[in-house]
């Protein structure tokens, strides 16, 4: 745990950094703003490739085969990457193939963070592959998927 040079009595762990970062990254969704007007999968993910194609090694996806509840759904992600200066993941993206909105979490790390892995809670609405593109700083895109069995799916409009 380090402290924060300015106010000596914050201290973080790495742990709270990464939740803090995957909160930022959150928080417009939670907030109620709306991802393009009706992204679709596919657009979502042709967007963050930009023209690119992805590189279908280098990603371990670590999450139950089966959740009995889509509302929390456990999800590690490790990138195979050296973490250096001049080759490291500098972001993180988790698709979902059947979500009403597609883009789940980003998340975006540089070599200080010494590996290239993430972990984090995710809401599935139904059995569905779960997609992670890792953009590396050499412009390559990892893309890595597992299929997750939903038995009471999330997402769904109450109203």
């Amino acid at each position: 745990m380090t402290a924060h040079r300015d106010h000596p009595a914050i201290v973080l762990s790495r742990r709270t950094a990464i939740a803090a970062t995957a909160t930022a990254a959150l928080l417009p969704r939670l907030a109620g703003a709306q991802p393009a007007s009706g992204e679709t999968f596919a657009a979502a993910e042709q967007a963050i490739l930009a023209g690119r194609v992805p590189v279908s090694a280098g990603i371990l996806l670590d999450t139950p085969p089966l959740s009995e509840n889509g509302n929390s759904v456990d999800l590690t992600i490790r990138i195979d990457s050296p973490m250096t200066v001049d080759d490291h993941v500098s972001s993180i993206y988790v698709l979902s193939e059947k979500n009403p909105f597609p883009r789940v979490a980003a998340f975006h790390i540089g070599p200080r963070a010494g590996r290239a892995e993430v972990a984090t809670r995710i809401r599935l609405a139904e059995t569905q592959s779960i997609v992670v593109l890792a953009e590396t700083s050499k412009g390559v895109v990892h893309r890595g998927t597992r299929e997750v069995i939903v038995i009471l799916g999330a997402c769904v409009d109450g109203g």
